[in-house]
């Protein structure tokens, strides 16, 4: 008889060889361990644990030791038998030891010591990466969080590799290798190793072509740019990277499939697809489409509506027979539409907290879809309590005084809405961690409401240097947005501040030594008398600029002293208005100043004597701005004015003084300031990818100031003009002047040459393209690309909308809530200047602040 043996048969019959052997030799170390003792192998006996010991424990405990090994004092044990062998076994699973060993210490008649003999596996001293730089090492230590005591076991070796590994293929690494290897480390450390990963992270991997098979229905095009991360490599290619990363390839092949049902194709399926090398570094990829024909609405029904009727439901949902089939529309119709009105917010904003509406296909014949919307209204809701959990230092009546919901109001789904706006235009809350709980009591028709925050810290403090005058001046400023008046002298609330009342307090101090010192403090409550949301504020200013003199030389004036003292003060009134809808408000108040000069003509039409400045200002804003750091949507509209009494034209109109000015000098012109002043300003902000978590946002901005007089006999007043370019960061605003930036361009450079006090007309324009790099409240961060223009005039009659001065360029801005919001951009000058030729073509610019720079 012949036996013929394959491969599979050898590698089969000397592994059950090597089993058995395995199963001898672990007889025989039972046996030999306990060698000596007296026992008779060929008649096992039972013996009652009296006493377990552990030998060669140095960090692991030693009840955890015995508790692992499933032995306990007291017990039963056969002795030799299978309860030793599955201690040793049940140790070894641990991982935590390199050698294992049961004997027997003692024998006392029918007692048994039993000794627990082990060599603990060395732990993780320290760690280090081979083959890479600081700032990936620093990347990936973060990531694997690797702590020193560490049991150092291959299941430890293995999890850090594959993290690292996970982290390159994320970077589009997909050829990374990591390998590691171990140092003593004894020295430093008792039973300790120096963990060392060589890696070798290889090429990238990028995508060389995409090959799509089975595109008729419309251009490739459109199906390429349905892969958002998944792109081919192409030398033009500068903002959206072409390597290849699995997870974001698979994310892409489902959206390929929406943009197909979008388009009506609801059949749509890729039947085939792969991933192939073509060199070292580069791959290709094929997709095989099969798109089926294309589907349209037919008949939509509605079932189970009672409230509204079918027609009313029509209308909102806005989807006509013929319409191409789309199921994303239809929900989107349904329920949280982005856009507009959905049938869903019909029905909750009206108390129906747990309506429903679910689509169903109830016949498709040939290329037509008849849909059956089945809905359940369920019973109205009215709100019962509402709570507010989270906020550790607001206190509950600021957040109470902003919600919109009301105790007895029917449910309203926009209402919870916009209170959530409103709490994050407080910019006290973590926007992120912002929740709203219901919890309904159906018997009662009744529905609990608890408002979730998150405190984020909203003080600022301000630390600045900027350049102006030919000197470098520091500003140090503290902003307390959240501040306490009514607690300022009790004791217990400094801590350090007293806080939660929603008050802001300011302090800001300016100065660059001698020559320049400025000094303000402004107070705001937003909710005066705490009922109704009417806000004042209040403001006090004194600011002296000299030519860095004394005041006395040996107790007389000092005759070489150039000096300019400004003082003043403003109130101010705010109300949020209902009409024409809830998102106006209407500020009114009264403004002085008072200026001292003492040969003092940098920046004056005169530079002896003193004018005063007392006006009005009213201003009417709508703002729906969805929070302030990082807007999404909404929009900012302002009309505001500022003016004088018109003095002179009173006294020559009323009281029928008469002036001769020709021979008044410019400080008898402007003892008391008249002007009138009007503004306008207007910013949009679009999200052009609203379904994503990171929006990418445009904001459009236009703005216009004009500067007029009462008597044309008087002229202008020098003061409160505008001035244009760069980004001016002095903080010299003595007279009211409104510096404007023009990224791009030199600082003031825009301004009307020919008129040294600024301009009485300006425009500007802007489109601003942003990304956030990081929403995190602790640190907002966003990239952004703009194009803007503007240009100032001295007469109106010259005014021309279309002839600006242009420029481009990209930024980024970084928001940290002790500091406020840094500005770094780098902008292009798209014209030139007659008056400046040699003018760079582009340059940097830092600014600080929100809002700083625009009209």
């Amino acid at each position: 008889m012949q036996f013929i043996f394959t491969r599979k048969d050898i590698l089969r019959y000397c592994l059950l060889i090597l089993l058995q052997l395995l199963c001898v030799s672990e007889v025989f170390s039972q046996r030999e361990s306990m060698i000596g003792q007296g026992i008779d192998y060929a008649s096992p006996k039972k013996y009652r644990l009296a006493g377990l010991s552990v030998v060669g424990a140095q960090f692991t405990d030693v009840q955890a030791i015995k508790l692992f090994s499933g032995l306990m004092e007291g017990q039963e044990v056969m002795i030799p038998g299978d309860g030793i062998t599955d201690a040793v076994r049940k140790l070894w699973r641990q991982h935590l030891f390199s050698d294992v060993s049961i004997s027997v210490a003692e024998f006392r008649g029918e007692d048994a010591y039993l000794m627990i003999e082990l060599t603990e596996k060395p732990r993780l001293g320290v760690f280090k990466f081979e083959g890479l730089k600081k700032g990936e090492a620093d990347n990936i230590r973060e990531k694997l969080n690797l702590r020193a005591g560490t049991i150092c076991n291959e299941n430890l070796k293995s999890n850090a590799t594959n993290i690292i590994r996970k982290y390159y293929i994320e970077k589009g690494y997909y050829n990374s290798k990591v390998q590691t290897r171990e140092e003593d480390y004894s020295s430093v450390m008792t039973n300790s190793v120096k963990l060392i990963f060589d890696i070798d992270r290889g090429p990238r991997v990028k995508i060389e072509e995409i090959k799509l098979n089975g595109v008729s229905q419309f251009p490739e095009g459109k199906v390429f740019r349905a892969m958002k991360n998944t792109k081919e490599k192409k030398w033009h290619r500068i903002f959206k990277s072409s390597k290849f990363i699995d997870e974001e390839y698979e994310e892409d092949k489902v959206k390929i499939i929406e943009k197909y049902n979008k388009e009506g194709f609801r059949n749509a399926k890729i039947v085939y697809d792969s991933v192939y090398v073509l060199s070292p570094g580069r791959v290709g990829i094929r997709i095989d489409i099969e798109e089926d024909k294309r589907f349209y609405f037919r008949n939509i029904t509605f079932v189970g509506n009672t409230k509204y009727k079918t027609s009313s439901l029509d209308s909102v949902l806005n989807i006509q027979k013929g319409d191409l089939y789309n199921i994303e529309l239809l929900q989107k119709r349904l329920n949280f539409n982005p856009n507009g009105r959905d049938i869903s917010s019909l029905y909750t904003d009206d108390g129906y907290l747990n309506f429903y509406a679910y689509p169903i296909e109830t016949l498709v014949p040939e290329d037509s879809i008849d849909v059956e919307i089945r809905m359940g209204e369920g019973q109205q809701y009215r709100i019962g309590v509402i709570s507010v959990s989270g906020n550790t230092k607001t206190n509950d009546h600021v957040i109470f005084r902003e919600i919109r919901t009301r105790p007895g109001d029917l449910f309203n789904r926009s209402d919870l809405i916009r209170s959530q706006r409103e709490l994050a235009a407080l910019n006290y809350f973590n926007q992120e961690a912002f929740d709203i709980r219901t919890n309904p009591r159906q018997e009662e028709g009744l529905v609990d409401l608890e408002y979730v925050v998150e405190e984020k810290p909203s003080d600022q403090i301000e630390l600045s240097g900027g350049w102006g005058g030919g000197r470098v001046v520091g500003t140090l400023g503290l902003s307390f947005n959240n501040f306490s008046m009514r607690h300022f002298f009790k004791r217990s609330a400094w801590s350090p501040l007293p806080t939660g009342d929603g008050q802001k307090l300011s302090l800001r101090a300016v100065s660059n030594g001698i020559y320049y010192q400025s000094y303000s403090i402004s107070f705001t409550e937003p909710w005066l008398g705490g009922k109704k949301p009417n806000s004042l504020s209040v403001s006090a200013y004194r600011s002296v600029q000299s030519n860095g003199q004394k005041k006395k030389i040996n107790e007389l004036p000092n005759p070489a002293r150039q000096s300019l003292l400004i003082t003043g003060a403003t109130v101010s009134f705010g109300q949020k208005w209902q009409k024409p809808d809830d998102w106006f408000i209407f500020y009114g108040g009264v403004s002085y100043q008072h200026f001292n000069l003492n040969k003092y003509g940098s920046f004056f039409s005169f530079s002896e004597g003193f004018s005063n400045n007392l006006a009005g200002n009213l201003t009417l804003e709508r703002n729906s701005v969805s929070e302030p750091i990082y807007p999404t949507w909404g929009s900012k509209i302002t009309l505001s004015t500022k003016f004088t009494f018109p003095y002179t034209l009173w006294g020559e109109t009323v009281q029928k003084k008469t002036y001769n000015y020709s021979t008044m000098s410019e400080q008898q012109k402007f003892d008391w300031v008249e002007y009138y002043k009007v503004k306008f300003t207007a910013n949009w902000y679009s999200s052009l990818n609203k379904s994503k978590k990171n929006k990418l946002v445009l904001h459009s901005k236009v703005g216009f100031g004009f500067l007029g007089a009462y008597n044309k006999r008087l002229g202008q007043s020098p003061f409160e003009r505008f001035y244009l370019g760069g980004v001016y960061l002095s903080g010299f605003l003595l007279d009211g002047r409104e510096i404007v930036n023009l990224r791009g361009y030199d600082d003031l450079s825009l301004t009307t040459p020919s008129d040294r006090v600024g301009a009485p007309v300006i425009t500007k324009y802007g489109l601003e393209l942003r990304y956030p790099v990081s929403t995190n409240p602790a640190a907002t961060i966003y990239a952004l690309g703009f194009a803007e223009a503007g240009r100032t005039w001295v007469d109106f009659r010259d005014y021309n909308p279309f002839n600006l001065y242009r420029s481009a360029g990209a930024g980024l801005r970084i928001f940290l809530p002790m500091f406020g919001l840094l500005g770094f951009d780098y902008g292009w000058r798209l014209d030139d200047l007659p008056n400046n030729p040699n003018m760079a073509r582009g340059q940097f610019h830092f600014s600080i602040g929100m809002n700083l720079g625009e009209l």
